[in-house]
């Protein structure tokens, strides 16, 4: 039957479903609206930094003179929660010295001078703690609040709660590394039961950062807008029929939007037109630090056009250093240190820092004692993190661990309070921002699962 010759019984009749929808979604929104309509947080978009494989807190951010003075022998402090029990030893020294930055004097370890720099912009948790010591777990707990797989992550919660400010470009960007994907792969930036249209899209390094995006040589600008027309009216019709499908809705959102793409894409991620002196901060004109901070540079690029989201992963788990903990903590801060900091002060010095919220953190943290001769095993109980910007307090420390840094035990915040608190700074409410899913509303910070509630002391 051709869709626009229906008769009212044939439309009532294919129609049903999507007319219940149109109810559900006129009762459920009251719920949606109050998620966004209370006073705007200060924020309007997050750059995640997001560290794979659990960075040692003790070696970079926690000093622990315990450690050292007890190093060699059997931890002195009861019993610990060690994954992999087999290979347990005894306490295991940091092997780098801390100093204090900027005025708030903030400890930090040598391998962090960058970091350093911009003591006085950023927020240092120190007492962080999760509730799996296992990664994939961990990662869908900071990612989506459950350790459950498929549910939607942050970013697609803030994409959903605030919606997209530029047509042009992917509300929700990921900067994917060039040495391949993430521990957990897609499931970092899926978007679970929400809509698809708000699940990540990945860039990738190289002249084709999407696929199939660029329009072949020999095909003139008039046919390829002819032929896009054309698409859209086909899809347009195609749509119509199958209404509560949203896999085709966001499929043909998607296409729509890659049409935009392909003049908006290329000139997001053409850094010709950036400074020497800009290109130099972020690390550029070394090898160390130029694939990380080339796409530190092109984040802060994307958020200036309107992007809601960004986030930044490194290939496996790099931070998961169960053996030569030192020498590969000095590597890998050594690649991300100075990028992470530039793109904190370049936001800073172009009035974009009180917008946006820059998170660097991994999924837990490690043990004091070592695994086999000079690893350290993960740790639940305790981990840190910083944030800079967006409403968040500046140069302050908060938290602490025990002795050993072993146990978050003052101040303690666990990743549902964060989620929550970071929602608030970008003025949404994480008990009203909901989706109907199995029956009831789900959220990032699910009730019926967590207890989750704002961190007053974090934000400025």
């Amino acid at each position: 039957m051709n869709p626009f010759q229906m008769t009212r019984r044939a439309f009532l009749s294919r129609s049903a479903g999507s007319l219940g929808g149109i109810a559900l979604a006129h009762l459920l929104g009251p719920s949606l609206v109050s998620a966004t309509e209370k006073p705007r947080g200060k924020a309007k978009a997050i750059i995640s930094l997001f560290q794979h494989g659990g960075p040692s807190q003790m070696d970079l951010f926690d000093q622990k003179p315990e450690l050292n003075k007890w190093a060699g022998k059997p931890y002195p402090g009861g019993n610990l929660e060690v994954h992999f029990d087999k290979q347990a030893g005894n306490v295991l020294e940091a092997p780098y010295k801390f100093g204090r930055h900027g005025q708030c004097g903030m400890e930090l370890s040598e391998l962090l001078p960058h970091t350093g720099s911009i003591a006085d912009d950023i927020t240092l948790i120190r007492s962080m703690n999760t509730e799996s010591v296992d990664h994939e777990s961990a990662l869908r707990i900071i990612h989506t609040g459950r350790f459950l797989a498929g549910l939607p992550t942050m970013g697609s919660w803030v994409l959903y709660g605030l919606g997209s400010m530029n047509e042009n470009l992917p509300a929700y960007v990921v900067l994917s590394d060039p040495g391949g994907l993430p521990v957990d792969g897609e499931r970092n930036w899926s978007s679970g039961f929400l809509p698809a249209v708000y699940q990540g899209t990945p860039f990738r390094s190289g002249d084709s950062p999407v696929f199939n995006l660029k329009t072949p040589g020999k095909i003139p600008a008039r046919a390829r807008a002819n032929q896009l027309e054309f698409i859209k009216h086909i899809n347009q019709r195609h749509a119509a029929l199958f209404p509560e499908n949203t896999e085709l809705t966001a499929r043909i959102s998607n296409f729509e939007t890659a049409a935009r793409m392909q003049t908006a894409v290329p000139e997001a991620l053409d850094l010709s037109s950036e400074s020497a002196a800009t290109k130099k901060l972020y690390g550029l004109d070394n090898p160390v630090t130029e694939e990380y901070g080339r796409r530190c540079l092109v984040a802060r690029r994307l958020v200036e056009r309107g992007v809601r989201f960004v986030q930044l992963f490194l290939n496996g788990q790099p931070w998961d250093t169960h053996d030569k903990n030192a020498e590969r903590l000095k590597g890998l801060c050594a690649k991300t240190d100075q990028p992470s900091a530039a793109l904190v002060r370049d936001l800073k010095s172009r009035g974009l820092l009180d917008s946006t919220v820059v998170l660097w953190t991994g999924e837990f943290g490690r043990l004091p004692i070592s695994q086999g001769k000079d690893g350290r095993d993960h740790n639940r109980h305790a981990f840190s993190l910083w944030v800079a910007g967006g409403g968040f307090k500046s140069g302050y420390v908060h938290g602490a661990t025990d002795d050993f840094g072993y146990k978050s035990v003052s101040d303690v915040v666990n990743v549902h309070d964060f989620h929550a608190t970071l929602l608030h700074t970008l003025g949404l409410d994480h008990r009203a921002l909901t989706f109907p899913h199995e029956g009831r509303p789900s959220s990032l910070t699910d009730p019926d699962v967590t207890d989750a509630k704002i961190v007053p002391a974090l934000l400025a």
